[in-house]
């Protein structure tokens, strides 16, 4: 797909993206969400009414929490070589405090069965993406940074993501409504990966190591980024509202700009995040 007129690659170096560049650099992001989104939705409807075949090899419905929730375990740890997926809020499948280790009364799996592993596919690479609600999750920024130590690729975008997981590029988990997921084989799988690809590559790093800046200053620009507020940017820090906006200050300072949305861009442009 060709950039987008007026996308960051495009403009003269220093110079800031306009109001209308930048809003439709979102507004087609958007629309991608929002069609790849329509298109899985019309081809459950599809497949329900009898218009696709029931071919348990092509398409499945998992309908229960615990369903969805085995049936994701069970396709992450079986992939050989690539783990994609988007991670979204309010997850009631795999809610975050239940997907790190050390928790108490989460080591049992939904449907009463054996403690299920947290460690990660060790046989396969991850790219996730999460989008603005997940960063407002409890404990997700410890989810993150854990992603990130395995060695995970982790980028987020600002547009609510569907839930989704795509084990080597021939199994997805698509989350199609908050009680139904579908699980598609090829060749329709290819839907799955051309809309991770597509949102991949809108997307930022969660943290990046290079540069002078603290991981604690890292994160605030991430999660101001994001959207949150300075009360839920706080939340999830472990601090105070007054604190964050002190050291938003300070960066502003640093970066010689005089409002949030300047020292955004200045972050972007100078790999701040």
């Amino acid at each position: 797909m060709s950039p987008v007129p007026g996308t960051p690659s495009q403009r003269p170096e220093g110079s800031a993206p306009s109001g209308p560049a930048l809003r439709a650099s979102l507004d087609e992001l958007q629309t991608h969400l929002r069609g790849a989104d329509a298109a899985l939705s019309r081809l459950f409807g599809q497949w329900e009414n009898g218009a696709v075949g029931h071919d348990d090899h092509v398409v499945r419905v998992w309908e229960s929490r615990e369903e969805q929730a085995r049936r994701i375990y069970e396709v992450e740890y079986a992939a050989r070589t690539s783990l994609w997926g988007f991670q979204s809020g309010a997850n009631t499948v795999a809610p975050v405090p239940s997907t790190l280790p050390d928790e108490p009364g989460v080591q049992t799996a939904p449907d009463g069965g054996p403690p299920m592993r947290k460690d990660g596919n060790p046989d396969a690479s991850y790219r996730i993406v999460v989008d603005r609600d997940f960063l407002s999750e409890p404990a997700a920024l410890r989810a993150l940074d854990l992603r990130v130590e395995r060695g995970h690729q982790v980028r987020v975008v600002d547009q609510p993501l569907i839930k989704l997981l795509i084990a080597d590029g021939e199994t997805a988990m698509v989350q199609v409504e908050p009680g139904r997921s579908l699980e598609l084989r090829p060749p329709l799988v290819v839907l799955a990966t051309e809309l991770f690809e597509s949102v991949w590559r809108r997307s930022r790093p969660y943290l990046r190591e290079d540069g002078d800046l603290s991981p604690t200053d890292r994160r605030i620009l991430q999660l101001m980024l994001s959207g949150l507020t300075d009360a839920a940017t706080a939340h999830q820090l472990g601090t105070s509202p007054r604190t964050v906006q002190r050291r938003v200050r300070a960066l502003m300072d640093l970066a010689a700009v005089t409002s949030r949305v300047q020292l955004g861009w200045y972050a972007m442009r100078n790999n701040w995040v």
